[in-house]
């Protein structure tokens, strides 16, 4: 019977790509040269940290980040940016990465896939939903009408059997 599991994992590698993109891209800024001005990545913690003298160029490096996501093809979704706070003379902004499903999220998904009218089953496994029927065009069906919708999170669907 034909499955496939519905599943928000992030590609950290990909992540550490773009912010490192986005370094180069802040030395390499008239407007920033010689200001303190500075983007890491913390993979433990799941957080990219920016900081900057002012909050337009907390701002600015937040865009050019997202900018370096969606040419990495990582969706943007996946960035949670939290209130900007002050530290110093800096300000400092911090933006925690969405990894996995959280059981509201897997519940909200589930609940969608039930009232979308497609004759489905799907059933919440840990961090992932999976979904089975049999015919693979419904399957197909399910993943279009998932791609239309926002949930908050990236969704990827892998592990797609026959």
């Amino acid at each position: 019977m034909p499955s496939l599991d519905i599943v928000s994992e992030l590609e950290i590698f990909e992540v550490n790509h773009a912010v490192q993109n986005t370094q180069k891209e802040i030395a390499t800024r008239f407007d920033f040269r010689g200001q303190d001005v500075s983007i890491e990545l913390s993979e433990k913690n799941k957080e990219i940290k920016i900081s900057a003298e002012s909050d337009f160029q907390c701002e600015q490096v937040y865009s050019m980040l997202e900018g370096h996501f969606f040419k990495r093809k990582v969706d943007i979704q996946a960035l949670d940016p939290q209130k900007m706070t002050a530290s110093g003379k800096n300000i400092i902004q911090v933006i925690k990465l969405k990894d996995g499903l959280d059981s509201d999220t897997a519940k909200k998904i589930n609940k969608a896939i039930k009232e979308s009218g497609i004759k489905v089953q799907s059933s919440i496994q840990g961090d992932k939903i999976r979904v089975t029927d049999k015919k693979r065009d419904t399957l197909q069906q399910i993943m279009a009408f998932l791609k239309e919708q926002q949930f908050g999170v990236p969704l990827q669907f892998n592990n797609f059997k026959d």
